[in-house]
């Protein structure tokens, strides 16, 4: 399934873009639009399972993820079930003269339902996860 990687500059500092992004205890609240529903099912020390509802596109997934968080550098999602399981996204944060930089590499697996529906070719894909990328950009640079 793809792989993809966007990068982009944040006008904001590396720790305030981190916690907005690795803060997914709050993305029903600041993103409802993407993540509907979200509910923690476990935390220790900087790890979190997670029952995530997420809007790609027209298409709703629900996955089971391991939020792994290294503050303020790297925020790793590792789906361990549901429509997307085995896919793993890495969000690092770097220092930047404009502000941060973020680097998100995504490898998404779809289980065979979402294959067959024809809507996550990797075009739409990329223009899908960019929509969601661009909002968590917008939250933080405010």
């Amino acid at each position: 399934m793809p792989n993809f990687t966007v990068d982009r500059i944040i006008n904001a500092k590396r720790n305030s873009v981190f916690e907005v992004f690795s803060n997914f205890e709050n993305y029903e609240k600041l993103f409802s639009e993407h993540f509907p529903s979200i509910r923690v099912r476990s935390t220790r020390n900087d790890v979190s399972v997670v029952e995530e509802h997420m809007m790609l596109g027209d298409k709703e997934l629900l996955i089971m993820a391991k939020h792994v968080i290294h503050k303020p550098s790297l925020h790793e999602i590792f789906v361990i079930g549901g429509d997307a399981k085995g896919s793993y996204i890495k969000e690092q944060f770097l220092d930047h003269v404009d502000g941060t930089k973020i680097l998100v590499d995504v490898d998404l697996k779809l289980g065979n339902k979402m294959k067959i529906s024809g809507l996550f070719s990797k075009h739409n894909l990329v223009e899908n996860y960019t929509k969601i990328l661009n909002d968590f950009i917008k939250t933080a640079e405010i």
